[in-house]
């Protein structure tokens, strides 16, 4: 299990074992909805759970990310605020508001949220990720972001995703060379992600460069209709 999977593990299972109280039992079943690529169903389920238990940082943290999904980013963002109040030592809420306010355009805001994640826990790639793309999103400090993705690599570097996130920010500091092969990496280790292989053939001269989105996020990819029922993959994931 990579640093990511278990990263990912650790937000998509808030009850954890030994559930005891109807609270618990709630929030770990919205997560088992959400998980089951159901986040309306997670969200309806959640929400008489909070109204009853308005305290627990768990379900906040789990509905911010399932409002998120469901491109609710206002109600994500109040979500996430709400688990911040509640648990100001996790990161992951932290994060959170800061993938919310990027996509509502709040980009200093979203940067200063990132930077707060990796303090709270500076050994978690994800939020270095986070700091990489809050950057690239707010169009400056590429050479922070390049930083912050070089420090995501050195800290999982098994990860596919941290080598594109830093081929990305290669690519806006204009070093193509280095770029491609921050790609070439990324493609080595998942050679079947369609974001490397577009980002790798637009550096190659074989695409053409797709206007990039400011405001409502990342273009996402994921299976075709007919196929299993999985997440859509995001050019960054979601902490």
């Amino acid at each position: 299990m990579t640093d990511l999977d278990a990263a990912r593990a650790r937000v998509q299972q808030p009850g954890g074992p030994g559930l005891s109280t109807p609270t618990e039992i709630g929030v770990a079943r919205a997560a088992a909805l959400f998980e089951r690529v159901d986040p309306a169903a997670a969200a309806a389920h959640l929400e008489p759970v909070l109204a009853a238990d308005p305290q627990s940082a768990a379900g906040w943290i789990l509905l911010a990310r399932v409002r998120l999904v469901l491109d609710e980013v206002d109600k994500a963002l109040e979500a996430a605020n709400r688990a911040i109040t509640l648990a100001p030592e996790d990161p992951r809420p932290l994060a959170i508001a800061s993938r919310a306010l990027t996509l509502l355009g709040r980009h200093e805001e979203a940067v200063t949220m990132a930077y707060r994640a990796v303090i709270v826990e500076p050994k978690n790639p994800l939020w270095h990720d986070r700091v990489a793309w809050s950057l690239l999103a707010a169009d400056r400090q590429y050479a922070d972001a390049e930083q912050a993705a070089r420090t995501a690599i050195g800290l999982a570097p098994d990860e596919a995703h941290y080598y594109f996130t830093h081929g990305v920010t290669l690519d806006a500091l204009g070093h193509a060379d280095q770029a491609r092969q921050a790609f070439l990496i990324s493609l080595k280790l998942e050679p079947e992600n369609p974001v490397a292989q577009h980002r790798l053939a637009v550096l190659n001269g074989e695409n053409v460069r797709a206007p990039e989105k400011k405001k409502r996020g990342w273009k996402l990819f994921g299976k075709r209709a007919g196929a299993a029922a999985t997440p859509v993959r995001p050019e960054e994931y979601l902490p």
